[in-house]
């Protein structure tokens, strides 16, 4: 699904990204870690197209898109939910959902509208109410569904829990978790570590824009000790 080799990026004259080797397989979830300014975002941003690596290579699901525009990248399936979400304020629930839904890259369109309202009764609820009049929580499932309308192979979600009630975080897990059970690929980066690892076949922990730790989610569960300090927590 998604394969990273070698990446360097930088931003003017600072180098960012070192090296960076990440590898996704189809239907696969991947926790991406690290403290705040490690590079992951920068990371996604590289994949998506928002910003051109130095060098090395980005392949979406075999083809090199490096440095390819994101509409390009995103019509080979893959969707974004930025950190800040990114919501049409100046537009309703509705129009949010809608103005994102198209078939899949394969022709699919199994999130509809009414998919994603039955996913989140609570935008049901909300679903005439402009986009500045939203929670926090409320704007966080609204950036997921509208993700989802497009119908992705591949889900990144930067910063998924981000200043949300753990009441509301819990909700958004139990979607991710039912995304992932879907078949979908999610790449999800969220300071939990703890939430992240349950929700994940694998994670990767950059450390000034450097790979630090990879492995398997369920082998790191008993690692609290490393995971904690390289975390910072």
């Amino acid at each position: 699904m998604l394969n990273v080799t070698h990446l360097h990026t930088f931003y003017g004259e600072s180098h960012i990204l070192w090296d960076v080797n990440l590898e996704l397989p189809a239907g696969h979830a991947l926790g991406l870690l690290g403290r705040n300014g490690m590079g992951k975002t920068t990371l996604l941003r590289s994949v998506m197209g928002m910003v051109r690596p130095r060098s090395g290579a980005v392949r979406v699901m075999g083809r090199d898109m490096t440095g390819r525009a994101p509409y390009e990248i995103a019509r080979l399936g893959i969707a974004y939910v930025p950190e800040g979400r990114g919501i049409f304020a100046n537009l309703s629930v509705r129009e949010n959902l809608v103005m994102a839904a198209r078939a899949g890259a394969d022709g699919r369109r199994e999130w509809t509208l009414a998919r994603v309202l039955d996913t989140f009764p609570r935008l049901a609820e909300r679903i005439a109410s402009g986009g500045q009049q939203l929670s926090g929580g409320e704007q966080q499932m609204l950036a997921i569904g509208r993700a989802l309308m497009t119908n992705p192979h591949l889900l990144i979600l930067d910063e998924a829990t981000e200043g949300l009630a753990p009441r509301i975080a819990a909700q958004i897990w139990q979607v991710i978790a039912g995304i992932r059970a879907s078949g979908i690929s999610t790449v999800v980066v969220d300071r939990n570590y703890r939430t992240v690892l349950a929700h994940t076949d694998a994670v990767l922990l950059l450390e000034k824009g450097r790979v630090v730790l990879a492995g398997d989610s369920q082998e790191l569960k008993t690692d609290h000790e490393r995971l904690a300090r390289l975390l910072g927590v």
